[in-house]
C-alpha cells in the first residue's frame, strides 16, 4: 500500500514524533518536499508531506502561522514536518497551535535525521507499492487469460470482478447484456443500457464513467477496433480503480476486444458461407445448400423459417441527412443475430448490394430472431408516432429494448429484456436528422422452406414494396393482402397513366359542354345501373346515355369491356386526390 503518516512515524530510522493531529496519520502521502518559501502553495499539487525549519517564516507569531497552515491546508497538504534543532531549539507554540486548530498534522524531525532521508523513505515505499501493483497486475493478466481461454467470457468476468472487488457485465454488439458476474449484478447492469447506447455511437475505442449519488462508480468501455463497437464492458466499483485494479481492467478490455474481433472475423467467414448457401436456395438446389451449410445451418434448414428484407427508408436512402443510410440494416443485423445467439438458434444474414445496403435474413419460424425483428419494428412505429424529435429514443426504446430480450436466456438477458435500449440509435438518429420517415423498412414472407426458398425471396420483396408505399416499417406478406389496393395506386408510374388515358374527357368538360368525367364516375360507381346513376347526377338517364356514347366515342374504347371499365374505374381512383391533370 502507498506509504502514510503513520508509516513513517514507524519508520525506525527517522525518528519522527507526532507533536499535532494524532488522529489523522492513516492518510496516504504522495511525496514529501522541502520547501522555506513564505507561501510553498502555488507548487503543491495535494498529498504532499511539506518539510520546513521556518526559515524564513516567523513561526512564534500566533496569526502569521493561522494564517500559513490555513493557507497549506487549503492546498491539500496532509502533513507537516518540522525540524527542530535548527532554526528553533523545539516546535514553537504558535505553529503547534494553528497545526491543532486546522486538524494539520505536525511531525517533529531531530537534527540527526536529514530531510533527504525522509524523502527517500517515501519514495522507497511509493515505489514498493507500485512494484506491487505491477506484480499484480501481471498476476491477475495471467488469470485474466487462463480464465478467457478455458472459462470464456463468463469465466473472465468473474475474474475481473474479484480483481476489482466489484462487478462487470458484457453487452453484445445490439447493446443487450449478455453476461455478468456476479449474477446479482444483471439489474445493475441492465440500468445502465441507455449509457451503453450512447457509448455505441462514439468510434471505438470509447469510454465514459457513469457514477450517482449513493451508488457505485461504473466505467463503461467499448470493444472493437472498427467504426461499430461490437461489444461493450460495465465495470462497477466502490471508488475509482488503484493501479492493480486499473492493469486488471485493462488486460480484460484486451482479452474481450481479442475475442470479438476474433468472432467478427469467423462472423465475415460465415458470412460468406451464408450468402452461398443462399445464392443455392434461390437457384433451387435445396441439396447443395444443405450441404454447404452443414452445421453452420443446417438446423436452418430442418424447419419452416422466414425470408426479410430489410433496406434503408426513402428518408434515408435517397436525402443527405448527415447519418450512415447502411447504419440502420446493419443495426438490424446486430439485433436479429444477438437475438438467435442468446436463443441458441441459427440465422442467416447476408448483406446485398454494392456497399451491403440491402439486408437478407433467412431466420427460424416463431424464433427469437423473426421476434426480435417485429419488436424492434414496433420500436421503430412507436417512435413515428412520437411528434416532438426529442422524444423519439425513447419512444424507440420500448420495442428495441423488446428485441433485445425477446430470446429471453439467462438471468442477464432476461433483466436486459425489460430495459435493454438496443440498436436503438439507428431509430433515434433519423428522426432527428430527418423530422420524417424511418431508419429501414422491411418485408418478410411467410413460412417456407428450402424448396420454395425462390417463392419465399418474392413474397419478401413483394411485402418490403407494401411497406414503403404504405409507410409501413415491416409488412409480413400474409398483410400483402390486408387492407385495400387503392393505396397501391399512388405512384407516379399509375398517375402518370390515368392523368393520360382521362386527359381527352377533362379537355372536353374543360370547354363546358358536359360533365363527362363525373357521369362517368357515377355511372361506374353504380355498376352501370343507369337510373340511379342519372338520379345521383341529377339529370335525365337519356342525358347520361348520350355522355356515356361520347365517352366511348372519345376514349375509343367500349364501356361493355369489363378490362375497360376496371382501369377507368382505377384511373378515377388514382387521380381522385390530385384533381384532372
Amino acid at each position: 500500500m502507498a506509504p502514510t503518516l503513520a508509516s513513517l512515524v514507524h519508520h525506525s530510522a527517522l525518528k519522527l514524533t507526532v507533536r499535532a493531529g494524532e488522529d489523522r496519520l492513516d492518510v496516504p502521502v504522495r511525496w514529501a518536499h522541502v520547501s522555506e518559501l513564505a507561501d510553498p502553495v502555488p507548487y503543491m499539487e495535494g498529498g504532499e508531506l511539506l518539510l520546513i525549519t521556518a526559515l524564513q517564516l516567523d513561526a512564534e507569531d500566533p496569526e502569521a502561522m493561522r494564517r500559513y497552515v490555513k493557507r497549506l491546508v487549503g492546498a491539500g497538504v496532509v502533513g507537516l514536518g518540522f525540524a527542530v534543532g535548527v532554526n528553533y531549539d523545539e516546535t514553537p507554540k504558535a505553529l503547534l497551535d494553528a497545526a491543532e486548530q486546522e486538524g494539520l498534522p505536525l511531525l517533529e524531525v531531530p537534527r540527526r535525521t536529514p530531510f533527504l532521508a525522509i524523502t527517500k523513505a517515501v519514495s522507497a515505499a511509493i515505489a514498493a507499492d507500485q512494484y506491487r501493483a505491477v506484480t499484480a497486475g501481471f498476476a491477475a493478466q495471467r488469470e485474466l487469460t487462463r480464465q478467457a481461454l478455458g472459462g470464456g467470457p463468463e469465466g473472465l468476468l468473474s475474474a475481473l470482478a474479484a480483481q476489482v472487488d466489484g462487478w462487470a457485465a458484457l453487452y453484445d454488439a445490439s447493446g443487450a447484456v449478455v453476461a455478468t458476474a456476479p449474477e446479482w449484478a444483471a439489474r445493475r447492469a441492465a440500468e445502465l443500457t441507455a449509457d451503453v447506447e450512447r457509448l455505441r455511437e462514439r468510434p471505438a475505442p470509447a469510454s465514459a464513467v457513469v457514477a450517482g449519488e449513493d451508488r457505485d462508480r461504473v466505467e463503461l468501455h467499448s470493444l472493437g477496433t472498427g467504426r461499430r463497437p461490437r461489444a461493450a464492458l460495465a465495470v462497477g466499483t466502490a471508488a475509482a480503480p488503484g493501479t492493480a485494479e486499473r492493469y486488471a481492467l485493462h488486460s480484460a478490455i484486451a482479452l474481450l476486444t481479442l475475442t470479438t474481433e476474433r468472432s467478427g472475423s469467423l462472423q465475415a467467414a460465415e458470412q460468406r458461407i451464408g450468402a452461398a448457401v443462399l445464392r443455392m436456395l434461390l437457384a433451387g438446389e435445396p441439396d447443395h445448400a444443405r450441404a454447404v451449410a452443414g452445421d453452420l445451418y443446417g438446423d436452418l434448414l430442418d424447419a419452416p423459417f422466414r425470408l426479410l428484407i430489410a433496406e434503408p427508408a426513402p428518408a434515408l436512402a435517397g436525402e443527405d441527412t448527415g447519418r450512415d443510410p447502411l447504419g440502420a440494416p446493419a443495426d438490424l443485423a446486430d439485433v436479429v443475430e444477438s437475438a438467435a445467439a442468446r436463443a441458441g438458434e441459427a440465422v442467416l444474414v447476408v448483406p446485398e448490394g454494392a456497399k451491403g445496403e440491402r439486408l437478407v435474413v433467412l431466420a427460424m419460424d416463431g424464433g427469437a430472431a423473426v421476434a426480435a425483428c417485429t419488436q424492434y419494428a414496433r420500436g421503430l412505429e412507436t417512435a413515428a408516432r412520437s411528434a416532438p424529435a426529442e422524444q423519439t429514443a425513447a419512444a424507440a426504446a420500448s420495442g428495441a429494448a423488446a428485441a433485445s430480450g425477446a430470446a429471453g436466456g439467462s438471468a442477464a438477458a432476461a433483466a436486459s429484456g425489460a430495459s435493454t435500449v438496443s440498436a436503438v440509435s439507428a431509430v433515434s438518429d433519423a428522426f432527428r436528422v430527418s423530422g420524417h420517415g424511418g431508419a429501414l423498412v422491411v418485408g418478410m414472407s411467410a413460412p417456407a422452406g428450402p424448396i420454395a426458398a425462390a417463392a419465399a425471396y418474392k413474397q419478401a420483396e413483394q411485402a418490403l414494396s407494401v411497406a414503403r408505399r404504405r409507410g409501413r416499417f415491416l409488412v409480413e406478406h400474409e398483410q400483402v393482402a390486408a387492407g385495400s389496393v387503392v393505396p397501391l395506386l399512388a405512384d407516379d408510374a399509375v398517375r402518370a397513366f390515368a392523368d393520360g388515358l382521362l386527359r381527352p374527357l377533362h379537355e372536353h368538360d374543360a370547354t363546358g359542354r358536359g360533365d363527362l368525367v363525373a357521369s362517368l364516375r357515377a355511372w361506374l360507381a353504380r355498376h352501370g345501373q343507369w337510373d340511379a346513376a342519372a338520379a345521383d347526377l341529377g339529370v335525365h338517364r337519356h342525358t347520361l346515355r348520350y355522355r356515356m356514347r361520347r365517352v366511348e366515342e372519345i376514349l375509343g374504347r367500349s364501356l361493355e369491356d369489363p378490362d375497360a371499365r376496371m382501369e377507368l374505374w382505377l384511373a378515377l381512383k388514382a387521380t381522385a386526390a390530385v384533381g384532372p391533370g
